[in-house]
């Protein structure tokens, strides 16, 4: 008796070990500091911004698919360390659209060129020349970056830079995509 209980026992275990072994695999990953998430996730309103080629734009344009719109500005030294780390989250994240917007009220084309000198040209040219998005995320501060979902809310913040290419950041914004 005592070796059939073995079996028994030893499936269970191991039907355990499984799914605990897989659980974590299938788990979303936790949202990675300074990222936090809004407690009231509200839709974003229309706010206008131009592309490079001067064409208008706004959030909901982008429905569909999760968004990280980065609010930056050439004086802002800490906006400009991590530019290049948000084109290099793009690429490892094709699912998600990372929308780096000038806040200066520049032209396209000096955010363009400034992007280029930073190693951040594979992201689109975006210019809020009416410092609309900024308001309307209640920038007080940048770097300011924010999360929309595909329904258009927001629904985390940052406030401050980020390493936005590193692991942890990767793995959730992975994680958002593929659901």
């Amino acid at each position: 008796m005592k070796n059939r209980a073995l079996p028994g026992k030893a499936a269970v275990l191991l039907v355990l070990g499984v799914l605990y072994g897989i659980a974590p695999s299938h788990a979303k990953p936790a949202m990675p500091a300074p990222l936090a998430a809004e407690t009231k996730a509200g839709p974003v309103p229309k706010a206008v911004f131009v592309d490079a080629k001067g064409a208008k734009h706004s959030i909901g344009d982008f429905k569909g698919k999760y968004v990280l719109v980065n609010l930056w500005a050439t004086w802002c030294a800490p906006c400009v360390r991590e530019l290049p780390s948000l084109a290099k989250l793009q690429a490892a994240v094709p699912g998600l659209k990372v929308l780096a917007v000038d806040v200066e009220k520049k032209k396209p084309e000096d955010a363009a060129a400034f992007l280029k000198s930073h190693q951040a040209d594979t992201l689109g040219v975006y210019v809020d020349t009416e410092l609309a998005l900024l308001h309307t995320f209640g920038a007080y501060g940048l770097p300011t970056t924010v999360l929309v979902d595909p329904k258009g809310n927001a629904i985390a913040k940052a406030q401050g830079p980020a390493e936005w290419n590193a692991p942890e950041f990767v793995a959730y914004f992975k994680s958002l995509a593929a659901s």
